[in-house]
């Protein structure tokens, strides 16, 4: 057995002490390569420090949501007439009516309810009249003006109107009706203590059945008395001037009334000053070019070789 001397162990341990320092730093990065770097910890003083603002540094206020608006549009059996759906209540909460017409420039400004918008839509050249349901409005034109070159005006006063939170109709202290303004009063279908039974029937058979179409067309219907078993109606709105009015009167309301109650034999058209003259025109009109086609020519509202078509 070789038996190792006590000088041989100092040489060894001196040689073991004096190796080189990138051997024994490339050691401790080997043992060591896994642990992480140490980060300095957060004191509280630091957790509580809050941020200063420099002088003449505003904070930006908040920013208030921007109130935007989609109107629909609808067209109506009239071809002069377009509704328009602001998706809006258009006349004001516990109005007597349900619908309020102006017929005039006039009509808007005086009493018993003046309306700014109404103002400025029969002050667009070709618009003739401007027709307010409860949550549309109906505006007819002129029959030579051309819907394209009134819809964007039509368009930008409703919006700008009901964007800017305008009242659409205002309410002045005077009750009495005014040339030229329709819808005033209570409202002629609502049910009162005084009508017959006959009466009590027309109307709510008129409120329930009749008036939703016509309102859907953008127009409205007065109920103007029962007599001799006929009745008396007025058609407002779109449905007023609309070449097919007599025929809605006759063929659709005339014709469910009479099925319904036994006491009616017929109906009639109420008619103000000014429509019964532009219907004389219309069957002067009518007339001559029935004269134009011929006898057997038939009377007809759209197409080429109908009575309102002239080559």
């Amino acid at each position: 057995m070789r038996v190792i001397s006590s000088q041989s162990l100092q040489t060894f341990a001196r040689s073991r002490t004096q190796q080189p320092l990138s051997q024994v730093c490339r050691a401790c990065s080997a043992r060591n390569i896994h642990q992480s770097v140490r980060v300095p910890a957060i004191t509280s003083s630091h957790a509580r420090r809050r941020p200063i603002l420099q002088p003449g540094f505003q904070q930006a206020a908040p920013v208030a949501p921007k109130r935007s608006i989609y109107i629909q549009t609808q067209s109506t059996p009239n071809a002069s007439a377009l509704k328009f759906l602001p998706n809006h209540p258009v006349l004001p909460e516990g109005f007597p009516s349900t619908f309020l017409e102006y017929n005039s420039p006039r009509s808007t400004l005086v009493a018993p309810h003046p309306s700014p918008l109404a103002a400025r839509l029969l002050d667009v050249d070709g618009v003739s009249s401007v027709f307010y349901g409860p949550d549309f409005i109906t505006v007819t034109k002129a029959e030579d003006v051309n819907w394209a070159h009134v819809k964007p005006e039509i368009f930008s006063l409703i919006t700008e109107a009901i964007t800017s939170g305008e009242q659409l109709v205002n309410t002045t202290d005077k009750t009495t009706s005014e040339d030229g303004q329709g819808g005033l009063g209570e409202d002629s279908l609502a049910a009162n203590d005084e009508d017959d039974e006959v009466v009590a029937m027309i109307k709510e058979l008129l409120e329930t059945r009749i008036r939703p179409a016509i309102q859907e067309d953008g127009g409205d219907i007065e109920f103007r008395g029962f007599e001799n078993g006929f009745v008396n109606l007025k058609l407002r709105g779109a449905c007023r001037t609309c070449d097919s009015s007599t025929v809605t009167l006759k063929n659709g309301i005339e014709s469910m009334l009479m099925h319904y109650i036994e006491e009616v034999k017929g109906v009639n058209q109420v008619m103000d000053e000014e429509e019964e003259i532009a219907m004389k025109e219309f069957a002067k009109f009518e007339e001559k070019l029935r004269q134009q086609k011929g006898p057997d020519a038939v009377a007809s509202t759209v197409g080429k070789g109908s009575l309102d078509f002239v080559e």
